[in-house]
């Protein structure tokens, strides 16, 4: 799919344990490859029943979804009857289509700014004071919860009224949700690795002590940089910067046809380069050593059979320690008699590999059922794969569960969590089977819930100290495969649930565990962020991969560890929500109008409020990933930022093309901005002999702090920067390159 969409591209622009909460039972694995057979073929043979009877089910439940709406609220009004003299009352009960009670129903009558939940027994009870009432007045009732179709009704109401109200809450007519995930026997060290984040983390990561695949990477006195299928690197530790390397991202056996190389990462002499093969069909781990002087020299390639695990706002690959985590799907689309050769295995690439080479990765105990039945047409194996990065030989082992191919996959220092769910749209009762699937870290079997609706992307999850995982879901999301994260829609809820009610996925959320949070209403933006920050969640609109717009936008706040009874903070914006990043415990909302960059500080304690405004004339955001961005924390109140900048007005998808004009730092200081000012390029487009991976996916940009230095990486530049009273002055440069094609042997 990214080389289709390169092709088009270029043709058009020539760790605080949790030990004591882990969960109180798990998921149920296979005993033999012959009970895992057993059970894809009964998946498929039901999934042929089911698709026989889609079309007529999917009709009949549009027609009675129809019916529902026609009749989804009745209501009866009694004059002067009601509680006290001269208040209203306003109840009733809300009902499914199946005139079952429905709980956690939130009722609001604006515009009183009244609300409340209905009960066990679907009932709700509102009483509208007399004041509110001077003379008879027109309120609208608006009734809501995730996975229905929302409620609402203008009626006249007077002093004395009552009014007994019969709400029937239709559901939407098939989302299909279902789920999958995955672990390893491998053994992680959360908390250790938490406790040995080192200095030189130079990577804007979601968890202090969980890295995460990227572009540049410290090693000693060295930048490792992995740029267009080749790894190079800078000597930082002298006077004078010094290019060193400059090497293929693959071994000399390796043909790099139609392979992206995405993701580097290094431990401790091991650099590791995550990539994704279409000529070969699989993830690509290709490992090299690098020595004090910062030569590399190529080991080894790893193939791991797997689908594309890209996406525009996740990374696939984490190192806690020495373990290498990464997420992939794999799409089941063969017989039961095939399925066995189509599960997770490894093989060390040679020139000529077979594929007999290939070695499983996963034993029937670590493959886990779905518990929930599999009837879309997108079963999918979601593999989660730790490799020990310390051995000789790398070793891998992974965990399987049987799912559909919707997901969103997040690590905190603790746990894997993959949220799952279909694309079968016509699947019936599809919404409830969404999963949640958590797999510890420490090699544990993996648990889960049933939910509803579906994340945006990883920073819409937080595993908190206080033993909950929150996360923020739209009721129409699909998850962050590929482009995904960049159409989210509808609903907007607040999940929170204790780590040890995760079980063996018969249990579901309870619906009252949702907190119905308002949904962005910026119709001219195009993309949802959201992002906690301390103990708030933060969330907005903005432009993304399009092109800026001139137009307000709304951000909107709420204490994730507060109750339904704590009010969103509403603050206009003159430009749209396109990064939301931490400042210490503070947030900055980075957003481009149509002619200016635009960075709004955020202050969160006693309240969120605007603290503070820059605005970078004539110039946008250059770099869209969460790896744009960096800040050095100084003190408390005080720290410096840095993220890439290009031209006013540029669309977002055109930093898989154009490089960045420079890299801005900002200083914070107080709870004020003042501009430090950018180190620019000065390269011009040449041709670099590309060979394999000739698009940016991940960008080419990056601010970097190191030991007290600054730099900024500007595609094949890296130029170094000193903060000199008021301003940033460029020290030296240099240019890595690429002069000729070189092979680390």
């Amino acid at each position: 799919m990214r080389f289709v969409l390169s092709v088009v591209v270029g043709l058009i622009l020539p760790l605080t344990s949790l030990t004591a909460q882990q969960p109180r039972d798990t998921l149920s694995s296979f005993t033999s490859d012959a009970e895992f057979v057993a059970y894809y073929r009964g998946v498929l043979e039901e999934r042929e029943r089911a698709r026989r009877a889609a079309d007529s089910a999917y009709r009949h439940r549009m027609e009675a979804s129809e019916r529902c709406r026609q009749h989804a609220l009745d209501l009866k009004v009694a004059t002067g009857t009601g509680g006290a003299p001269k208040t209203a009352v306003i109840g009733g009960q809300v009902l499914t289509a199946d005139s079952m009670a429905l709980a956690g129903v939130q009722v609001v009558i604006s515009p009183l700014k009244m609300g409340t939940m209905s009960g066990k027994d679907g009932r709700f009870h509102l009483l509208v004071p007399a004041e509110s009432l001077a003379t008879p007045r027109q309120v609208k009732v608006d009734a809501r919860i995730i996975g229905y179709l929302p409620v609402d009704r203008t009626i006249t109401v007077s002093r004395g009224d009552s009014v007994d109200m019969s709400v029937r809450m239709c559901d939407w007519g098939g989302v299909a949700l279902n789920a999958v995930v995955v672990t390893s026997d491998f053994v992680v060290d959360g908390a250790a690795a938490f406790g040995q984040a080192r200095s030189d983390q130079i990577t804007n990561t979601q968890h202090a002590g969980v890295d995460e695949g990227g572009i540049v990477k410290a090693h000693g006195n060295h930048l490792v940089i992995l740029r267009r299928g080749r790894l190079f690197t800078v000597a930082i530790g002298s006077a004078t910067l010094q290019s060193r390397t400059a090497v293929d991202a693959f071994g000399p056996d390796v043909n790099p046809r139609s392979t992206w190389y995405d993701e580097l990462l290094v431990a401790g002499d091991k650099v590791v380069v995550i990539g994704y093969s279409y000529e070969r069909g699989g993830t690509e781990v290709g490992v090299f050593n690098i020595n004090e002087a910062g030569a590399l020299k190529y080991v080894a390639t790893y193939q791991l059979r797997s689908n594309d695990y890209y996406s525009s706002r996740n990374y696939a690959s984490r190192l806690i320690g020495n373990k290498l985590i990464f997420y992939a799907p794999l799409y089941l689309w063969g017989s039961p008699d095939d399925v066995l050769a189509a599960l997770p295995a490894a093989r060390r690439w040679s020139r000529g590999a077979k594929d007999s080479a290939f070695k499983r990765i996963v034993p029937p105990p670590r493959i886990y059922r779905s518990p929930q039945p599999l009837l879309g047409d997108d079963i999918t194996l979601h593999t989660v794969t730790v490799c020990d990065l310390s051995q000789k030989n790398l070793g891998c082992e992974a965990t399987v569960i049987v799912g559909p191919s919707g997901r969103v996959f997040y690590v905190s220092p603790n746990a894997v969590y993959v949220w799952a769910s279909s694309w079968n749209w016509r699947s019936p009762g599809a919404d409830e089977r969404a999963m949640l699937y958590r797999m510890p870290l420490d090699g544990s079997a993996p648990s889960a819930l049933g939910v509803a609706g579906t994340p945006v992307d990883q920073f819409s999850f937080l595993e908190s100290a206080d033993g909950q995982l929150n996360v923020l879901v739209r009721s129409e999301a699909y998850g962050d495969a590929m482009w995904l994260p960049e159409i989210a829609r509808g609903d907007v809820a607040l999940l929170r649930i204790p780590i040890k009610a995760f079980a063996n996925g018969e249990d579901r959320v309870p619906w009252w565990r949702y907190r119905r949070l308002p949904a962005p209403r910026d119709s001219s933006r195009y993309e949802f962020h959201n992002r906690f920050v301390g103990t708030y969640l933060l969330y907005g609109m903005g432009s993304g991969w399009g092109r800026p717009r001139g137009d307000t936008t709304t951000l909107f706040a709420i204490q994730w560890n507060g109750n339904d009874d704590d009010r969103v903070s509403r603050l206009r914006l003159a430009h749209g929500v396109d990064r939301i990043e931490a400042m210490g415990d503070d947030a900055v909302i980075v957003g481009a109008d149509s002619s200016d960059l635009q960075f709004t500080g955020i202050h969160l304690a006693n309240g969120p409020s605007i603290a503070q405004r820059y605005t970078l004339p004539g110039a946008s955001q250059g770099e869209l990933r969460s790896h744009g961005f960096f800040y050095r924390m100084d003190s408390a109140d005080v720290g410096v930022l840095g993220l890439p900048v290009s031209g006013a007005g540029r669309p977002g998808y055109r930093h898989l093309i154009d490089g960045s004009a420079g890299v801005l730092f900002l200083r914070n200081s107080a709870q004020r901005f003042s501009p430090l000012g950018v180190l620019g390029t000065t390269a011009r487009a040449g041709n670099d002999h590309c060979r394999a991976s000739c698009v940016d996916w991940y960008g080419n940009a990056r601010p970097i702090f190191l030991r007290g230095r600054i730099f900024a990486l500007l595609g094949y530049e890296l130029v170094e920067g000193t903060i000199d009273g008021t301003g940033i002055t460029e020290l030296q440069r240099i240019s890595f390159a690429p002069v000729e094609q070189t092979v680390a042997r």
